[in-house]
């Protein structure tokens, strides 16, 4: 499993430009798995149902399973939060992970910048910046891809990790 991430600063675009990608990648048949980081506290039950109500019982994991799903929550308890090293461990098999969030993490990584957010760029100092997507033209020697195309980002993506069979397809 090779990963890939894509940072940069809150309203920069992360997510959006994620979400056009990983459907470009999935058409020509790679498996995409994406794991997020979250700075804030987060909660994907909800107050009522019997998994929340077993977790608050004192349950470190709770697993919930449907036919069209399954979903693990493990509860720390205080104890220290896993590296994200650690947390990949938990995926099944797959051709790429993509990464948002971790921006500090030494992993290539796409750089998404938002000129109006008016927040510093990561790539001067960080290394591990292989490309930049932003909605301005930058002083760099690195690929840099408009904000909104998703097709030149994931090309790059295929490219960059040597994925096979990349044919990836233009969607209007």
């Amino acid at each position: 499993m090779k990963i890939i991430g894509i940072a940069g600063y809150s309203g920069s675009g992360k997510t959006t430009l994620i979400e056009k990608v990983i459907p470009l990648l999935v058409k020509d048949g790679f498996r995409v798995s994406l794991i997020k980081h979250a700075h804030h506290e987060f909660d994907l039950d909800h107050p009522g149902k019997d998994s929340h109500r077993h977790r608050l019982a004192g349950a470190s994991e709770v697993l919930i399973t449907s036919s069209n799903r399954w979903a693990m929550m493990h509860e720390l308890r205080g104890a220290t939060e896993p590296t994200l090293e650690e947390q990949l461990k938990n995926f099944s098999p797959c051709d790429v992970v993509i990464v948002e969030g971790w921006k500090h993490h030494a992993m290539p990584k796409i750089e998404v910048h938002r000129k109006l957010s008016e927040k510093p760029l990561l790539f001067p100092e960080d290394q591990s910046v292989i490309a930049v997507a932003s909605d301005e033209s930058l002083a760099t020697e690195l690929p840099q891809f408009e904000l909104d195309d998703a097709d030149a980002v994931a090309q790059f993506i295929v490219r960059y990790l040597g994925l096979r069979n990349a044919a990836i397809h233009v969607v209007k």
